[in-house]
């Protein structure tokens, strides 16, 4: 089991459940943009939401948003450690820094006193893309081996001051990377883990990267907080990791919904059905299997173990639950009739 840190009263690691996040792309200095996205995030589900301070000016933004922010709110810093201790000062919940690009040692030192005086967590965020030049040139490129070396020096780094409440990310856009990086980095130490996929490219490949990333270590019980990284609206990023966390076993609340591929016995428009369907229970959160199967033939029999679902027939379906028939309807009565029966499971 991991070591657990509390940012803003929610729990990282320590056997709790793993956490989502995201990140907003508002300006920090919008400060009613930035609530309006946060307000949007958590009624998505997510549960952390990091800003990025980058002058003087978003400092003073991310306090105003600190004082009415309904999520708890991470700094994500670079190069200045004077913003750093600005959003500390500010209310953050948790500061991002790479103590690597923000200076000489007693840089980091106050960065850290003031962290600590207000029981504050730091993440290490170690990045394929911006290595120490020591390390690129030890290992020649951005390996799993030079991220866990350069995530090892700053955590004993931070150690010196004695200060331990540090969470650790090490991201790369080369999903193998990230995920051997998370599996050495694990098996030699027990400080929390956030992870994820950086830089993962349209919108497509980017699902398709993350879920492998990270999926591949949740499977392996490693991670404890997570963000997904899409070039798209952030709400998606929150959709697309609780799917994760469902499709890995580690979440129940919300619909799991199966459907067949299609094949030459369908009668119907399953693609079409199945889209209704995914979009009629979006925001339902009854812990259930749903599935729309293409034809009458196997859907009821290969859907078997789901709670309640439907399959179609040359216009006309049936309504089954637990692979028993409840009902044969018109098609286009299919929909209404599963969407009343989920309503009044």
């Amino acid at each position: 089991m991991t070591r657990q840190i509390l940012v803003g009263g929610v729990p990282i690691g320590g056997g709790a459940p793993v956490v989502i996040q995201s990140m907003l792309n508002t300006r920090t200095t919008d400060v009613e943009g930035s609530l309006r996205q946060i307000r949007q995030l958590k009624a998505a589900g997510c549960q952390i939401a990091r800003l990025s301070v980058q002058n003087m000016e978003a400092a003073r933004g991310f306090a105003e948003i600190c004082a009415e922010s309904e999520l708890p709110l991470v700094a994500d810093i670079h190069f200045d450690y004077k913003l750093a201790i600005a959003a500390a000062e500010a209310g953050a919940s948790k500061i991002r820094i790479n103590p690597g690009n923000i200076g000489g040692e007693d840089r980091v030192k106050a960065v850290v006193e003031v962290c600590a005086q207000k029981h504050i967590p730091i993440r290490i965020g170690v990045n394929g893309g911006s290595l120490e030049p020591q390390l690129l040139e030890k290992y020649g490129h951005p390996t799993a081996q030079a991220l866990v070396e350069s995530a090892f020096s700053h955590l004993e780094l931070l150690e010196e001051f004695g200060f331990y409440d540090t969470c650790v990310s090490m991201k790369s856009s080369h999903v193998p990377t990230m995920v051997a990086a998370a599996r050495l980095f694990r098996s030699q130490c027990d400080y929390p883990l956030h992870i994820g996929v950086t830089e993962t490219g349209p919108v497509r490949m980017g699902m398709v990267k993350s879920a492998m990333g990270i999926g591949a270590l949740l499977l392996d019980g490693i991670g404890d907080t997570i963000r997904v990284s899409l070039t798209d609206d952030p709400v998606q990023e929150v959709f697309a990791a609780k799917d994760i966390l469902k499709a890995a076993g580690l979440r129940q609340e919300g619909v799991n919904i199966i459907s067949c591929p299609t094949c030459g016995r369908t009668r119907i428009d399953l693609i079409g059905l199945v889209n209704q369907v995914d979009a009629a229970l979006k925001d339902c959160n009854k812990p259930i299997t749903v599935a729309v199967m293409g034809c009458v033939v196997n859907g009821p029999g290969e859907a078997r173990e789901a709670d309640i679902g439907i399959a179609g027939g040359d216009g006309w379906g049936m309504l089954f639950e637990k692979g028993q028939p409840v009902e044969k309807l018109p098609y286009d009565q299919l929909l209404g009739a599963l969407l009343q029966r989920i309503e009044a499971m």
